[in-house]
């Protein structure tokens, strides 16, 4: 049976309406009740809480569709573009032309080319993307400072159901950078959850290309100043959390972040968690010498170690730790896809499947590349495409995934769905379920009133 449209769904609130159950009208325990028989009525499904990690890359910017996953070889030039498919592992299966190394892995991926929402602007389109949430000003792409009203991001929902296996790790990490548009984007925080929900950012200094905090030069700055012990350390610690607990008046925010990096520092398997040298060299040069590649090695460490999710943001294969170029490609589009973005993307995401895979941890870890938008399908006057949400492709492997599947299908030129059209909504609820987080789980907001985790629906992807 096809799946319809995410905008066609009634959300659980429009059916609580219909049922004459308003949110004012249901107590808590009622509610919580009816949860409970839903829960039990039917079984989670396939591939349900196969994972124990996942490691997302985001790519900023809004990918084309037709240049990775859904090329249009049969579409007239003025669509399809200058670059060609190519063959893959799977029969008659394409990919684009720049993705040689995933190609030969697409009996790995579970491709799903039938995503599409309404919002035009980055701002927008990367929240609901980052959250599974609609934005708060529909249709408004003006900068709207984050806060703490925010949804939670999806590594702080992560982390809301599912902590660090070892004492000392951050439930989330976020690398190498936080996405910025006239000012730090939104949805990438623990939102309403608060923020011992928020992601760990592992960013370079300013103006010092991943000095001390490799990706580039292979650890994180975790060391204690030279003549300090753990000990030592410690001590001094529990002095200040005397005086602090002595005081009328306590930072909070302040105690938090403080805390998150004495455990860190006072953790040895931290400390060897983040520190790439421990790799060999060969397998550091399989993933790339560039931030995107590290990064996903990095990201493969923390997982192993523990951590259960961290987002990369893969931007042009440089080692400058700024954003750099990313995938917003009104201008120079081919070239930069060919040149810059693309390769290290290919490379990082092949060597990541191949290593976990040699590891046997590709099944326990699942894979995602999300971005905010696809692309026009017609090239604009600058031979470039620009934003179009209307219709794009994203990826899932690891975590008891179908592989050599894809889910949904674009008309002729990716423009819109064809067949079972899905929104960001649906896809951040089949990571909850590959994750084994129930499609009725509930958070609590600030005022400790639960609120549904998602409106979506897992897509059928899983084994």
């Amino acid at each position: 049976m096809q799946k319809s449209s995410f905008r066609d769904r009634p959300s659980r609130r429009q059916l609580l309406a219909r049922l004459g159950l308003g949110l004012m009208g249901l107590s808590v325990p009622h509610t919580l009740a009816l949860r409970a028989l839903g829960r039990g009525s039917s079984p989670p499904g396939a591939g349900f809480g196969r994972a124990k990690s996942c490691i997302v890359f985001f790519c900023w910017g809004g990918v084309s569709q037709l240049e990775t996953w859904d090329p249009k070889p049969e579409a007239p030039a003025e669509v399809r573009g200058s670059y060609k498919p190519i063959a893959t592992a799977v029969t008659d299966l394409c990919l684009g032309e720049w993705l040689p190394l995933l190609a030969k892995q697409t009996q790995r991926l579970a491709l799903v080319r039938s995503v599409h929402h309404k919002e035009t602007g980055h701002r927008n389109a990367a929240y609901w993307n980052l959250t599974g949430h609609a934005p708060h000003t529909p249709g408004d792409d003006s900068a709207l400072a984050p806060s703490r009203r925010d949804w939670p991001c999806l590594g702080a929902m992560m982390a809301r159901f599912r902590s660090a296996r070892q004492p000392g790790f951050p439930g989330a990490v976020t690398l190498p950078y936080q996405l910025a548009d006239r000012g730090m984007l939104n949805g990438q925080s623990g939102g309403f959850l608060g923020m011992q929900h928020d992601p760990l950012v592992m960013e370079p200094a300013a103006g010092k290309p991943y000095e001390g905090k490799s990706p580039q030069n292979g650890r994180a700055d975790l060391r204690l100043p030279t003549g300090v012990s753990p000990d030592r350390m410690q001590g001094r610690l529990d002095l200040l959390n005397k005086v602090d607990g002595d005081a009328v008046v306590r930072h909070g925010s302040f105690d938090h972040y403080r805390q998150v990096a004495t455990d860190l520092l006072l953790s040895a398997q931290a400390s060897a968690a983040f520190d790439l040298a421990r790799e060999p060299t060969r397998l550091r040069n399989q993933y790339g010498d560039h931030v995107c590649g590290q990064s996903a090695l990095l990201a493969r460490r923390l997982t192993e170690a523990g951590v259960p999710i961290v987002t990369i943001y893969p931007g042009a294969g440089d080692l400058n730790g700024s954003q750099g170029d990313n995938w917003d490609t009104h201008i120079e589009h081919f070239p930069r896809l060919r040149d810059r973005l693309l390769p290290p993307l290919d490379r990082a995401s092949a060597a990541l499947l191949d290593d976990l895979a040699a590891r046997g941890r590709l099944d326990e870890t699942l894979v995602v590349w999300l971005t905010e938008f696809g692309r026009t399908p017609r090239i604009n006057g600058a031979s470039s495409r620009d934003h179009h949400p209307q219709c794009y492709s994203v990826a899932f492997a690891g975590g008891g995934i179908r592989g050599g599947f894809v889910y949904g299908r674009s008309d002729a030129h990716a423009a819109r769905p064809a067949a079972q059209a899905c929104g960001p909504s649906d896809l951040h609820a089949t990571i909850f379920h590959a994750l084994g987080i129930p499609a009725d789980a509930h958070l609590s907001d600030a005022l400790n009133r639960p609120i549904a985790l998602t409106d979506g629906a897992p897509l059928p992807l899983f084994t």
